[in-house]
């Protein structure tokens, strides 16, 4: 994948997690405050508890880091999958995001 290729998918990530939030807040009383910063999405919820994501240019990654640990996903021209064979980041984040919201959350590309 090329830096403009990895560019491309990373930006539409980070969207779809801003427009998933947006979605979220209106439809429940979850009230995750997004904040984005460059390559970088901070998620905080009502507990003090963060989720952050930012992209790694140089690996064409991209990182979380959750209350559940910190994974590495690679894009494998279909999704963005965990380095280390632990699913799906958008799967990843619901499950982590519901378990730091204390109630359950959809996240999707």
């Amino acid at each position: 994948m090329t830096d403009p290729e990895f560019m491309d998918r990373a930006e539409a990530l980070l969207r779809s997690i801003e427009l998933a939030c947006d979605r979220i807040n209106d439809e429940s009383d979850a009230d995750i405050d997004n904040q984005r910063t460059g390559g970088m999405i901070t998620l905080a919820f009502r507990n003090g508890s963060q989720i952050i994501v930012n992209l790694q240019k140089p690996l064409h990654e991209v990182w979380m880091a959750a209350r559940a640990g910190g994974f590495h996903y690679r894009y494998d021209g279909a999704q963005w999958m965990d380095t280390k064979g632990n699913g799906e980041f958008f799967a990843n984040l619901t499950q982590y995001a519901t378990q730091q919201a204390g109630e359950p959350l959809r996240f999707e590309a």
